[in-house]
Parts: structure tokens; C-alpha cells; sequence
């Protein structure tokens, strides 16, 4: 049973868990994207506008949660993919979030030792936990870069990346659910393709993306919290994301819900129940 010395602990611990992240100019006081995911994925790097901004969303999509980690799923398996069937050894991780194991250096290096990493995000927290917890092994590398993907030049020209990719060679982009906070108006296509511009011959991008297509009114709901909470959040249809790929050769089955995407095991009953679309494509 929880009593109100319960609840007085528990603020205590928040108000004081929020004082410690503020020195680091971390804004506590609206919800980030990063920090939602990771209440959904049962992380404990989240604050209270977190939970609550998480907490509605699930009012409008009571299963937001498994939906999230069928997301992370469709990453998990895109990274394998890609080292065990097109043997990449580098990867691009952009938006990553705060780390949650098994991380793209992890899933990469259990199928081969000497992979590249480098991950990309702009929440502090992310900064803080990236550069404590993606620790590769002797034979590889990992590298974070604080960054916003609104300014793939500033990102491309980055020494950390150049440093440890080597651009001559292919290399695995991953965009998992990151694209939705670039609003139209400020180009998410053409910000993808100078990355995608960037990478040689033979690179891959893995990318998955929230879209209204499976549920409309459910996902129009989630839109409008998230705008009323000062988040930019863009559900996308099969045809805008499938843009994302223009020029470059989708793999089989091409732009799927992402429970759909070389599952695990037998294909879902409901391929449906998690509002994604996801798909990997490589550059001719």
C-alpha cells in the first residue's frame, strides 16, 4: 500500500534528482522526446513532464509501450541484418536516446569484432549517459556527438565523425523514430539526403517512422498532446516515408510496419498494432 510518507519521499527524490541534472542545463521542466522513450522502455533517466507526457499519449494509445519496444525491436534487427548479411562494420546511429542495452555497438560486435560507431543526439542527459555507458571493445570504436540532425552540415563536418568513420566506405545510417520531430516546413527530406548525399556506394539507412496510417484518430490524439506539451511530433504516411529513400534501392519487403520487418520467428497475427512504418534501403 502506498501511504502519503510514500509520496513525500518520492517528490524529495525527484526534486532532488532534477536539481542535479539542472547544473548541467538540462531543461527538467518540459518533456523530451528521449526521455519519454525511455519511460516507456522502463528506463529511469526521466522526469516528471517526462511521465506525464508519456502517461497521455498512452491515454489515446493504451499499448504505446510495447509499441515502443517493437520499434527498438525493428533496430535490433536492422543492425544485424546489416552486419551479418551486408557485412558493415560502421554505423551512423542518429537520434540514438539515451542508451538502452543491447545498444548499436553491442548488437553490431556480437556478429564482429571491429565495428565503428557514432551516435547522435542533443539532450545533455543522452551526452552524459553516452559518454559513461557506449564503451566498445579493444578492437573497436565508439564515439557520441552532441548535435542536431536540423544541421547535417555542422554534423557532417564534425572531427569525432570524420574521425571515426571512414566515409570511403559504406556505412549503416540509422534514423529509429527521429524524424517525426522535424516539422514539414523545415525539410526532413532534404535534410536526410545531404546525409545520405554524404555516405559512399553501398551504405545502408535503416529508418522507422510513427505514422497515423493504422490508426488515425488515436494518432491525431497523440499529435495534439504532444504540441500542447511544446513537442514537435509529425506523423508521416507510407508515401511521405517511403521519400526518405529516394534514389536509393529498397530492400525485400521495402517500407513495412516494422512487426512486419524480417521478424523473429513467425510473422505477427497483427503486423498493425505498432503505429510504424519501417524500412532499410541501400545507396547504388
Amino acid at each position: 500500500m502506498t501511504t502519503s510518507q510514500d509520496f513525500a519521499d518520492r517528490s524529495e527524490n525527484d526534486a532532488a534528482e532534477l536539481s542535479q541534472w539542472e547544473k548541467y542545463g538540462v531543461d527538467t521542466s518540459t518533456p523530451h522526446s528521449a526521455r519519454v522513450y525511455d519511460y516507456w522502455l522502463g528506463g529511469k533517466t526521466n522526469f516528471p513532464p517526462d511521465r506525464a507526457m508519456g502517461q497521455a499519449i498512452e491515454q489515446a494509445v493504451p499499448t504505446m509501450k510495447a509499441q515502443a519496444k517493437e520499434n527498438r525491436g525493428f533496430q535490433k534487427r536492422a543492425v544485424r541484418h546489416l552486419a551479418e548479411h551486408y557485412g558493415i562494420r560502421q554505423f551512423l546511429d542518429l537520434g540514438t536516446g539515451i542508451p538502452t542495452s543491447p545498444n548499436t555497438h553491442e548488437i553490431a560486435e556480437s556478429v564482429s569484432a571491429g565495428t565503428r560507431v557514432v551516435y547522435v543526439d542533443n539532450d545533455p542527459i543522452v551526452l552524459a549517459h553516452a559518454r559513461a555507458l557506449m564503451v566498445s571493445t579493444p578492437a573497436s570504436r565508439t564515439t557520441y556527438i552532441h548535435a542536431d540532425l536540423g544541421k547535417p552540415a555542422e554534423l557532417l563536418a564534425d572531427p569525432a565523425l570524420n574521425t571515426t568513420l571512414d566515409l570511403t566506405q559504406p556505412v549503416g545510417m540509422l534514423m529509429i523514430a527521429v524524424l517525426m520531430l522535424i516539422a514539414d516546413e523545415d525539410d526532413p527530406w532534404g535534410k536526410v539526403a545531404a546525409l545520405r548525399d554524404a555516405l559512399p556506394s553501398g551504405s545502408y539507412l535503416a529508418l522507422t517512422h510513427p505514422t497515423q496510417d493504422f490508426n488515425e484518430a488515436a494518432v491525431a490524439q497523440v499529435t495534439a498532446s504532444a504540441r500542447a506539451a511544446g513537442m514537435t511530433l509529425v506523423p508521416r504516411s507510407k508515401e511521405e516515408v517511403a521519400r526518405f529513400f529516394d534514389g536509393w534501392e529498397l530492400i525485400e519487403p521495402g517500407v513495412t510496419p516494422v512487426m512486419a520487418w524480417h521478424p523473429d520467428g513467425e510473422q505477427p497475427a497483427d503486423p498493425y498494432a505498432a503505429y510504424y512504418w519501417g524500412g532499410l534501403a541501400r545507396k547504388p
